[in-house]
């Protein structure tokens, strides 16, 4: 699915530019923000359909920013990017509206299919709001 709007929010700046010329190459749109409220700003004025939120990130951690994101844009799909695999912290993500998680390091093959299929789902629940 080319044409896809992603929003990489980590503090690790080299991972995330990383990610996002990986994303490029294979046709997708991708902003990078390096924390939570860069992120909200960027969201308040890019079209935006998949996000991906570290969530060990200084400050404004990625949790509060993935209940940020819900409150304001219920549709964007947020896969959630960790290092450490919190049970506690995953299920609570998933709880909060989160589409999915993955595991850092990651395979971009994998990450690929993650944000398509996030677009897909929010592809598919504009289209039964629009109803």
């Amino acid at each position: 699915m080319n044409g896809v709007n992603v929003l990489h929010i980590d503090d690790e700046t080299g991972f995330s530019a990383s990610v996002g010329r990986r994303l490029i190459r294979r046709g997708m749109n991708c902003h990078s923000a390096a924390s939570g409220p860069e992120a909200l700003d960027i969201l308040a004025r890019e079209d935006v359909d998949v996000v991906l939120l570290d969530i060990k990130m200084p400050g404004m951690d990625g949790i509060k920013t993935l209940g940020s994101i819900k409150k304001e844009h219920p549709m964007i799909e947020v896969i959630m990017l960790t290092g450490h695999a919190d049970t506690d912290i995953v299920i609570s993500s998933l709880a909060m509206g989160a589409y999915d998680y993955l595991i850092k390091p990651v395979e971009i093959g994998i990450i690929m299919r993650k944000i398509e299929d996030a677009a897909e789902r929010r592809k598919r629940n504009l289209e039964q709001g629009a109803r």
